[in-house]
């Protein structure tokens, strides 16, 4: 599970990074950077979904605070 946790963050901050590439690179004149940022959405949501999942079905559990 860790390791999805770590692709899903990974995808989060490329697709962030590739929306700042496009910004400065088109300087407005497309669409890409608004497409970068919506997948960067959608990651996000699947990743909160996933974890809310993998909770429910007992696959993580909470550890607290210590």
């Amino acid at each position: 599970m860790k390791i999805l946790i770590a692709i899903g963050f990974i995808l989060i901050i490329g697709s962030l990074g590739s929306a700042f590439v496009f910004l400065m690179k088109d300087k407005g004149k497309t669409n890409r950077t608004v497409y970068a940022l919506a997948m960067r959405v959608g990651f996000s949501i699947a990743m909160f979904v996933m974890l809310l999942v993998s909770y429910k079905m007992g696959w993580i559990q909470p550890t607290g605070i210590h």
